[in-house]
């Protein structure tokens, strides 16, 4: 079992060089192992700036929470 944990929003330039949010949302089943449950927002940005900027505003996002992996 890895200790791991997933970042919350996950930030990635997709094919045709926009940016995407993912929200995870990380729950634990009864023997400790993560269910990681992910939702791509229809929201696509400019810059990984403004995407976390829509992340802080809409989802009260934190520094260190954002992954680009």
């Amino acid at each position: 079992m890895s200790s791991d944990v997933p970042r919350p929003f996950l930030i990635q330039k997709d094919a045709e060089g926009s940016w995407r949010l993912t929200v995870r949302d990380v729950r634990y089943n009864s023997q400790g192992y993560p269910i990681v449950t992910s939702v791509m927002q229809d929201t696509v940005f400019l810059t990984s700036a403004a995407a976390k900027n829509f992340a802080r505003t809409n989802f009260d996002a934190k520094a260190g929470q954002y992954a680009t992996k």
